[in-house]
């Protein structure tokens, strides 16, 4: 089973692949990351169509059968708030339109899950992801990490549960 991870974002949206074996709950693989860059001299629409369809690129060639993503929980900058839903706005649209089914994880149970502390700082979240997948040799950028942990708390939590 193919999961597609998203750390939701206007100008930088990070995205990562893990393949979860569904005989084995606790097998699963990191296939890839990135991140979906968008101008910022584009207007709102131009952006949306952008994320749109990169994403949509992104699961054509990957089938994903769930997507789980980071919910927006506590927004410190007021100003992208808005914006950050309306990226949501669009995966919804796009997996409502895939019939892929949204799984939502909120940034404290994904600390939690991964750093197994609820309050955990990006470095020791980033130290996790890095023991835990030994990543290739890249420079990844936070939001990356951000879908990347979202994914992997998704592979963690449910070989838990389906044990």
């Amino acid at each position: 089973m193919i999961l597609l991870s998203i750390d939701p974002g206007i100008e930088k949206l990070g995205y990562a692949l893990f393949d979860k074996d569904k005989k084995y709950p606790t097998n699963f693989k990191y296939l890839s990351s990135g991140l979906i860059k968008t101008n910022k001299t584009l207007h709102k629409e131009g952006t949306f169509v952008l994320i749109f369809n990169k994403l949509s690129h992104l699961i054509k060639k990957y089938c994903p059968q769930i997507i789980i993503f980071e919910e927006v929980f506590f927004f410190k900058n007021q100003k992208t708030i808005i914006p950050v839903t309306q990226a949501q706005g669009v995966i919804l649209l796009l997996a409502g339109q895939k019939k892929i089914p949204v799984v939502y994880f909120s940034p404290l149970k994904i600390k939690q899950i991964v750093t197994g502390y609820g309050k955990a700082d990006k470095k020791s979240i980033k130290k996790m992801i890095d023991l835990t997948l030994k990543l290739p040799r890249k420079k990844i950028n936070d939001d990356e990490y951000d879908a990347i942990a979202c994914g992997l708390a998704y592979c963690f939590e449910n070989s838990i549960l389906l044990k």
